[in-house]
């Protein structure tokens, strides 16, 4: 079993309330107080479970300058009260910061018994494996 300290503890939960903020004020036609506090609660999370630091040198990376300004923009725009623009510019970054990751979540989720069966269709596993890839890796 994986061993959290106090602060990863606290950033999975700062994390896990900013996602659900994020999808609920989605699903209420983009509620810009609720994006606003799920962009806020994310952000903060992501801190506390890599630390300040971690996260100030993933965040700004010389090649992934234009993913952050797509990113924090997105932020800052639906702070100022635009949420549909700031979420598709939140979006559009947030992928471009974590394309990386895609490929190991899609592993991952391969081994979880129902998922990974789905995953593993003839169809779905070589779109899968298109999207997740190719597209992802090559951006």
């Amino acid at each position: 079993m994986i061993s959290l300290t106090d602060s990863q503890k606290i950033g999975m939960g700062l994390t896990g309330f900013g996602v659900f903020f994020l999808f609920f004020g989605m699903i209420l036609f983009f509620d810009k107080a609720l994006l606003a506090i799920g962009n806020i609660l994310f952000v903060a999370g992501i801190s506390f479970i890599i630390g300040l630091e971690r996260t100030f040198r993933f965040f700004f990376q010389k090649h992934k300058m234009k993913a952050t300004s797509f990113f924090l923009g997105g932020v800052f725009v639906v702070l100022i009260g635009w949420p549909v623009v700031g979420m598709i510019l939140e979006i559009y970054g947030f992928f471009l910061l974590f394309r990386g990751f895609f490929p190991v979540v899609v592993g991952f989720i391969r081994r979880i018994p129902i998922l990974g069966s789905l995953l593993n269709l003839p169809g779905i596993s070589g779109f899968v494996d298109k999207i997740g890839f190719h597209i992802f890796q090559h951006g």
